[in-house]
């Protein structure tokens, strides 16, 4: 704004300068013509010689209304200068007061916000901005403690997951060699034709798995055919605390009572071994131990004969 006032005031000033340098330069040369009338180039006219002779007159008409006219525009100069520099003064100081408003609004907002943040941390109870830094620090520090032991528990549990895995891991990987050796060891027993070195093989057996209700079974077969039938009741007797319905057992069991000449015993475990598995009255009909039943009515009975059986089949 104030640099559009300036370049207008110069404008004027420079409009001025020139229609008075024009005007000063028109009455310079009239004048002039007048101070000599007589050079060639300018010799009136004889018809205009007596408006000459009436030159001063007119002249000084014209000097006067130069000098009323250059007296008004000065005048006027005088009187826009003096309102360029009102309007000027006036602009300016509308912008120093707005500046001043300004400033004293910021300052007057700043104490404002200043105050409000002093009145909210005396409401909350933090007096001074150590007690917000001492709060800070307090307040982080149970943070930072109970995420800690959070992650310690979690990291503790974790742990004690991967052991139990590792151990589960472990124990199977030996479940699974102890069944391959098993496997072998069932392999070389049903290849082995002595029945002392099948009771060993039994032996290792029962050593990866105590108990094995198989084995021990297999092992009173062994026992069996070595004519251990008391060996061979008492190994029965072991598979069926475990489990009562053992086909295998209660057949080697009924013939261990046949060897030993308990015929109503070695009757009832056959009964309930054929009852368990229908297999095992065709390996009855062959076995040399039931010698002794086979003229029974009722062995005949359980057993059947090889006509009944073709007839069935």
């Amino acid at each position: 704004m104030i640099g559009c006032i300036e370049e207008g005031k110069a404008l004027i000033r420079h409009i001025l300068r020139t229609g008075l340098l024009g005007m000063l330069l028109a009455l310079a040369g009239s004048l002039w013509a007048e101070q000599e009338p007589g050079s060639p180039e300018q010799a009136p006219r004889a018809e205009a010689q007596s408006e000459i002779e009436k030159g001063p007159v007119i002249s000084q008409f014209r000097e006067n209304w130069i000098l009323g006219e250059l007296r008004a525009l000065r005048q006027d100069m005088m009187e826009y200068r003096n309102q360029m520099n009102l309007l000027v003064t006036d602009r300016e100081l509308e912008v120093a007061d707005k500046a001043m408003g300004y400033a004293t609004n910021t300052v007057t907002y700043f104490f404002y916000l200043i105050a409000g943040a002093a009145s909210i941390l005396a409401l909350v109870g933090w007096s001074t901005i150590r007690d917000l830094k001492d709060n800070v620090r307090v307040y982080a520090e149970k943070e930072m403690a109970r995420l800690t032991s959070e992650y310690e528990s979690r990291l503790a549990d974790l742990e004690r997951e991967l052991r139990r895995k590792s151990l589960s891991i472990a124990e199977n990987q030996e479940e699974i060699e102890r069944t391959n050796d098993i496997h072998s060891l069932w392999l070389k027993a049903t290849k082995e034709p002595s029945a002392q070195a099948k009771i060993e093989l039994y032996d290792r057996i029962l050593e990866l798995r105590p108990d094995d209700p198989e084995a021990l079974a297999w092992k009173a077969d062994a026992a069996l055919e070595l004519g251990e039938q008391r060996w061979a009741l008492s190994l029965c007797d072991r598979v069926l605390e475990v489990d009562e319905e053992n086909s295998h057992a209660l057949y080697q069991r009924a013939c261990a009572w046949s060897g030993l000449g308990e015929i109503e015993n070695a009757l009832t475990d056959l009964a309930a071994a054929i009852q368990t598995s229908e297999t095992l009255r065709s390996h009855a009909r062959s076995e040399e131990m039931f010698e002794p039943l086979r003229e029974l009515p009722r062995f005949l009975e359980l057993v059947g004969s090889d006509e009944d059986s073709g007839f069935s089949a």
